[in-house]
């Protein structure tokens, strides 16, 4: 089993890639056909929403079968 440091080490490192993997997803977005100033303030801010948005389940799902998958031998124990 992990350790809780390198656990959390481990978790920080794939949040922060997924997030920055889905920034670079969202810039694909032709956000003009939705917005009216999508130069803006408040595009950017709903961009930076729906980049966690999307990410925090991502990662979090990554996150978890990981840790499942580093406990699932101690079944045969």
């Amino acid at each position: 089993m992990m350790e809780f440091g390198v656990q959390a080490a481990l978790s920080i490192f794939i949040h922060l890639v997924i997030l920055v993997l889905t920034w670079w997803a969202v810039q694909c977005v032709k956000w003009d056909v939705w917005l009216r100033q999508p130069k803006g303030i408040r595009a950017k801010i709903l961009m930076i929403l729906v980049t966690i948005a999307i990410s925090e389940p991502v990662a979090t799902f990554i996150v978890n079968y990981l840790s499942w998958s580093v406990q699932l031998p101690q079944i045969y124990k």
